[in-house]
């Protein structure tokens, strides 16, 4: 089965519109066709996220609880890796990285550019293009 991980960015943007691609890409995951990988830390910058004051138009604090226990129950949380300096231009995601490679994902999907422009294993790739890869595979 794809292994994948959806960064923050993605998971924020499913919870704010689920019609979205986002939203269609944790849909997707929510009906079994992908495996998703989680870390304590992914979920601890989702619900921080989550919680600031310009998203609670968009999301609730319910919803935010919501997502996140459906994470911490459904997905496959792994152990938050040390992250070794592979993200040019923001280190802040050479955790995810390091993630997606701990939980052997196949794919990273991000809007964050300084992933997509990075030359990683597992790769980067748009949540769109994503949808287009996930389409292709038989069921």
């Amino acid at each position: 089965m794809l292994r994948i991980v959806l960064d923050v960015n993605v998971l924020v943007s499913a919870a704010i519109r689920q019609s979205s691609i986002p939203g269609l890409v944790l849909n997707s995951w929510r009906a079994g066709l992908f495996e998703l990988i989680v870390s304590a830390r992914l979920l601890a910058e989702l619900l921080e996220v989550l919680g600031r004051s310009h998203l609670a138009r968009f999301v609730t604090p319910a919803d935010a609880e919501e997502l996140i226990a459906a994470l911490e129950e459904n997905a496959t949380v792994v152990e938050d890796p040390p992250a070794e300096r592979v993200v040019p231009g923001d280190p802040d995601d050479d955790y995810l990285v390091a993630l997606a490679r701990a939980g052997r994902a196949h794919v990273i999907v991000t809007g964050d550019a300084h992933l997509l422009e990075a030359d990683l294993r597992p790769p980067a790739v748009r949540p769109h293009d994503f949808l287009a890869r996930l389409e292709q595979l038989p069921l």
